[in-house]
């Protein structure tokens, strides 16, 4: 038959009772700085991520248009004229 050690299985039961109690300061602890940042996260007004990409999408679109309207815009460049020769004395001559 075995028998239980009292000591020892208070020492047993402490240590369990200790592990359990540090698990929950460390959830606490873990809620409080979650809950901390989202606070200065939330401080900070920064825009979200559905908002930055409509904001992309939209600036996108108006850079498509600003393009199409600058090429629309260009004129389309004529053939320069050869320069004109300049005549000199010899030219007159013959």
């Amino acid at each position: 038959m075995q028998t239980r050690n009292k000591p020892l299985s208070d020492i047993s039961n402490l240590f369990a009772s200790a592990v359990g109690a540090a698990k929950g300061v460390g959830d606490e602890l873990k809620a409080v700085t979650r809950s901390q940042a989202e606070k200065f996260i939330a401080d900070m007004d920064l825009v979200t991520r559905e908002e930055h990409d409509v904001l992309k999408a939209r600036l996108d679109v108006m850079q498509a248009e600003l393009d199409s309207l600058k090429s629309a815009s260009k004129p389309t460049r004529a053939r320069k004229a050869a320069p004109k020769r300049r005549t000199t004395q010899s030219d007159k001559k013959t």
